[in-house]
């Protein structure tokens, strides 16, 4: 029973729900499903699928995530960075017709899915890691650029290529401008402004379906339609069916990098969403791995349901809470909402012009952009301002899936050379107490021995930085103004030696010894020190160890250490 709670929390909460929660909920699911609307199919637009296909994704992976998810307010569903994912990865594979591209949009939200699920029952939720904030700021914000770029068409009211190149797509709108359409231009202008006015002085309010209504409503009683401005058109009626995606063995193989970039990015921007409602409301309920399962269920279950891939939304997670959802019951609401307009009012959207979806997706993914980061790492951690824009202009210039390559090789590059280059202190003894400090911190405030050098060094210990680590003491040594007989080294922040280092040790140390310099050290952790009785030190006499600094000068200094530190000394020895 509790393996099934686990895997379905749903169970676990479900048996205490209580009428207050439903309130809460059952306002907040009205509310966001009546927002997934006109979202959903704008973002089915960006992703290159008809409009359709947006109430489908929004349709059955709430479901899905209302039973399996751990984070009680966060609305899954399509969202824009997912959707100019699905454009940009199937736009460059050269699928023959719409009905192709539609069947591969759907099998990759199958494909996505069982990446997610693979990673989660592997308890792989880890790997989210690497994707680090700057690599995720600077590619969002880039996104963000291409995304409102690739709206102008549908704004203003000519026809470009389906491109992701920010170069293209710039002079393709610097070349046709002129040839915008007035009244389209005056539709998409005045559903931007219509937009941010609301976001600024009503916030509370669905704008985006109160533009849809109006708009619409306009677009019926003048023709808008004769004048030009594309319109949402036919949607097919009814919920929808139930379909197994099927596409070639050589579809599968082009697909799988785009599905691996899909299913980690969806997991991040659902989990940093999920994380930041739970700090609202000093929660502490997400379980990455279970997420990863929960999400990856949603988008294969979903894609039988013909749902592309999907993901936890900001803003409409951000009105779940804002509306007091208690629980992922709003997800079943919301879901109910987006089912009964499949079902009765799709001919209603049949006037919808096209500018206003746009519009919608302009104003949303501009938020994504995010200038107040930027000038934060700039001011306090230059390297990985560089990292976004290694980010930002990789994936501007070379576009959506090498700028995520980018950054992420970028990010762990920085990272592989600062572990491979960890800081060395020298330290020294403040004056009139047991605490030791870097002497070039507190200069003024320590005391050092006579032929004693002690270290601090802050990292662990292996392949790619052994030779550093020994460059680096051998330089200290020979730098002391005495003669160095010997070494401490303060091991606390060494939390792994491997085997190659352990090597190092050994013939280094051994060198030490025939030039009579002896090595120590102090605050070494459980599993280094089995590391250093399972390499031999220990045995070859290599390895003494105190438990602090103060004992080992002690000890050389032929003073007896107090009670506590004798003790700890001779179980660490034993």
């Amino acid at each position: 029973m509790k393996h099934l709670q686990q895997l379905f929390p749903i169970l676990s909460w479900g048996r205490f729900y209580s009428k207050n929660a439903f309130k809460g909920d059952f306002l907040a699911g009205i509310t966001v499903g009546i927002l997934l609307v006109p979202q959903g199919m704008a973002y089915a637009m960006l992703a290159g699928l008809p409009p359709v296909y947006g109430l489908y994704a929004g349709f059955f992976p709430p479901l899905i995530y209302a039973i399996m998810g751990t984070s009680r307010q966060l609305a899954v569903g399509p969202v824009a960075l997912d959707s100019l994912l699905v454009a940009s990865g199937l736009g460059a594979l050269s699928l023959s017709n719409s009905g192709e591209y539609i069947v591969s949009a759907i099998f990759l939200a199958f494909l996505v899915g069982l990446l997610q699920m693979i990673l989660g029952g592997l308890r792989l939720g880890f790997l989210i890691r690497y994707l680090s904030k700057p690599v995720v700021s600077g590619f969002s914000s880039a996104a963000a650029l291409i995304i409102g770029l690739s709206q102008v068409d549908a704004v203003f009211g000519f026809s470009i290529p389906t491109t992701f190149d920010i170069q293209t797509l710039f002079f393709q709108i610097t070349e046709i401008f002129s040839t915008a359409l007035p009244i389209s231009f005056y539709v998409g202008f005045g559903a931007v402004v219509f937009l941010l006015l609301f976001k600024r002085f009503h916030p509370q309010f669905p704008a985006a379906l109160i533009l849809v209504c109006i708009a619409t409503l306009l677009s019926f009683l003048f023709g808008w339609e004769h004048y030009g401005v594309d319109v949402v058109g036919f949607i097919p009626e009814g919920l929808p069916e139930m379909k197994i995606p099927v596409v070639s063995v050589s579809q599968w193989v082009s697909m799988a990098p785009l599905a691996l970039t899909i299913a980690l990015i969806a997991f991040m921007e659902a989990l940093s969403v999920g994380k930041t409602l739970e700090e609202k409301n000093n929660q502490s309920l997400l379980r990455p791995n279970q997420e990863l399962i929960a999400l990856g269920a949603s988008n294969l279950i979903g894609s039988i349901f013909q749902s592309y891939p999907i993901s936890g939304g900001f803003s409409r997670s951000a009105v779940n809470h804002q509306l007091g959802a208690k629980t992922v019951f709003s997800g079943f609401i919301s879901a109910l909402v987006v089912g009964l307009v499949l079902l009765f009012f799709t001919d209603y959207f049949y006037h919808l012009p096209m500018a206003v979806l746009g519009a919608i997706i302009i104003v949303a993914v501009f938020q994504l952009i995010n200038l107040s980061y930027p000038k934060e790492l700039w001011q306090n951690h230059r390297v990985e301002f560089y990292i976004l824009c290694i980010t930002f202009f990789s994936t501007l210039i070379l576009g959506i899936k090498y700028g995520i390559l980018f950054g992420v090789f970028s990010a762990l590059a920085h990272m592989v050379y600062k572990s491979s280059k960890p800081h060395i202190a020298v330290l020294g003894r403040i004056v009139g107490t047991n605490h030791f400090k870097n002497i070039s911190r507190f200069s003024a405030d320590v005391m050092t021995y006579p032929n004693v050098l002690i270290l601090r060094y802050d990292g662990s210990l292996f392949f790619g930085n052994q030779g550093y680590f020994k460059q680096k003491v051998e330089a200290l040594i020979r730098k002391q103004n005495a003669p160095v007989k010997h070494v401490i080294i303060d091991a606390g922040p060494i939390h792994y030696v491997d085997a190659t280092a352990m090597h190092m040790l050994h013939k280094w140390i051994l060198d030490l010894q025939r030039n009579q310099i002896s090595v120590f050290w102090t605050h070494v952790t459980g599993p280094v020190r089995d590391a250093f009785y399972k390499g031999g030190l220990v045995e070859a006499g290599q390895a003494t160890f105190f438990s602090s600094l103060d004992a080992a000068v002690k000890h050389l200094h032929g003073e007896a250490p107090n009670l506590n530190d004798e003790m700890i000394s001779n179980q660490v020895n034993q």
